[in-house]
């Protein structure tokens, strides 16, 4: 009689871990399919609009690209993992994920001040804009973050190659990432350790460049006379903000710490990074400025005809 209600308890435990399973799966799912369409399309709208063809938007161009990139490297073998009883992936095709993932991550930490920068002259010295943010510099500064994010990613990616991995092999992760690649060496990480603060400095560094802007833009709104106005440009910036926010929170929190302490609750602060971002950030940069509806309702009206 035990051993029938045990088995009983065992088939609803079973049952119940893979009806979460099916519904995380089927959330992230839906949540990949959306900020790849959504990224996508907004790319292709940003391209295809010669009104659009400005400093701001060509930030956001390689903001929405790596977004697509960014997701595109996690969210495949996540959902693989998530459907197959066989959660496995070979040693490089980890090192590969984790490599891109870093790229892409600290590619956008820098793109994001970048950005916020960008909407500090423009808001704050509007007659010296195109003389401040002219397309030279703009090229040098996209291009720039690109280079810095992957000589950054380099630091970690190299050391990582020397660990010995001795003990069990399973990521307490969703995905391969620096820091449960680190718990899981036999060898001294301190090394390791230290160079993941380089990251965390760096996106420390990032949101307070970020910070600064939007205080000077703040400063500069509440100067504003009308009130429509001001209610407008706040509310803009709360959403960029709150956004903001989120991907630097969770990116610093996740390599602020030691590996050793790395928790299932960093795995809340993965998923902010590659799949909530991604969704909300084609939503509050783009769907909500007034120059790119008016875009796509062109772009719509000469389709319908």
């Amino acid at each position: 009689m035990r051993e029938e209600a045990g088995a009983m308890e065992q088939r609803a435990r079973s049952l119940f871990q893979m009806t979460v399973i099916q519904f995380r799966c089927k959330r992230s799912r839906s949540a990949y399919v959306v900020a790849l369409v959504e990224n996508t399309y907004i790319l292709a709208l940003l391209r295809l609009c010669p009104i659009l063809h400005s400093p701001m938007y060509n930030f956001l161009v390689n903001l929405f690209l790596l977004d697509i990139c960014c997701i595109t490297t996690i969210v495949p073998q996540m959902l693989r993992n998530l459907m197959d009883e066989n959660k496995s992936i070979s040693f490089k095709g980890c090192l590969m994920q984790a490599y891109f993932y870093l790229i892409f991550l600290t590619t956008e930490l820098l793109l994001l001040a970048i950005t916020t920068f960008d909407r500090y002259v423009a808001i704050c010295h509007p007659l010296h804009y195109t003389v401040i943010m002219n397309w030279k510099l703009c090229n040098y500064l996209m291009i720039g973050s690109w280079i810095v994010g992957t000589l950054n990613n380099s630091i970690h990616i190299l050391p990582v190659l020397h660990l010995s991995f001795c003990g069990p092999s399973t990521i307490n992760h969703l995905f391969c990432e620096i820091p449960p690649l680190i718990q899981l060496s036999c060898t001294d990480t301190t090394v390791n350790q230290y160079l993941m603060l380089v990251t965390d400095l760096w996106g420390v560094g990032c949101f307070l460049l970020t910070l600064v802007s939007y205080i000077y833009i703040v400063s500069s709104v509440l100067k504003l006379h009308s009130v429509q106005g001001k209610k407008k440009a706040f509310s803009t910036c709360f959403s960029h903000v709150m956004v903001v926010m989120l991907f630097y929170g969770s990116v610093i929190y996740t390599y602020f710490r030691p590996p050793s302490i790395y928790t299932d609750s960093d795995k809340i602060a993965a998923i902010i990074c590659t799949v909530i971002t991604p969704v909300l950030n084609p939503f509050i940069y783009t769907l909500r400025n007034k120059e790119v509806k008016e875009a796509l309702k062109t772009l719509l009206e000469l389709n319908t005809n």
